[in-house]
């Protein structure tokens, strides 16, 4: 089982965002405690179960044991966890 966080990427108010997924929900709020991030940040969404995180606590979260996945380099592997991340947003609203 694995907490992954992706690139930096999408802007916002002035700030680089990332996305972190798990391969579980109660790895990814876990991880999401350890970081200091609220539970109601939790994004429940049909784009998937996630949290998005500041660039700055991206590597936090790395740091903590998150595995770094690139949008350009991992795209097979990122692909995989979006794909879980949609099918958790489906089950938790159940």
């Amino acid at each position: 089982m694995a907490v992954y966080v992706d690139d930096a990427v999408t802007l916002w108010r002035g700030r680089r965002w990332a996305h972190l997924m798990a391969d579980t929900l109660p790895e990814l709020h876990a991880m999401a405690a350890q970081l200091g991030i609220p539970r109601h940040a939790f994004q429940d969404k049909t784009s998937g179960a996630h949290y998005d995180v500041p660039a700055a606590l991206r590597d936090a979260a790395i740091a903590a044991g998150a595995i770094a996945i690139s949008r350009h380099r991992d795209r097979a592997l990122l692909r995989a966890v979006i794909a879980i991340a949609k099918a958790q947003g489906r089950r938790e609203r159940e």
